[in-house]
């Protein structure tokens, strides 16, 4: 069994509609390449003690991290992201 499964990680915050069309988009994808996917509200990690994510990316959501690097904003690179993940 392999450990080495990619993640992504979408940060977002309630309301907000892209960040949702991003989510189903990124979701779909993740059945297909099999990686990982989380979502983190910014602001909600924010009230529970964790304001970087808000302070660094709250103006760009959503975000999309690669693995913990910031990979794209406001829309899924889809084509950039089935390259980075050997999709071609």
């Amino acid at each position: 069994m392999s450990e080495s499964r990619r993640r992504v990680q979408l940060l977002t915050r309630a309301g907000c509609s892209i960040c949702e069309r991003a989510y189903a988009q990124l979701a779909g994808l993740a059945a297909e390449l099999g990686f990982d996917l989380s979502a983190t509200d910014v602001d909600a990690a924010a009230a529970a003690g964790e304001p970087r994510l808000r302070a660094e990316f709250g103006d760009r959501l959503p975000v999309v991290l690669l693995d913990g690097r910031e990979h794209s904003y406001w829309e899924v690179d889809e084509p950039r992201l089935r390259a980075d993940l050997g999709a071609g």
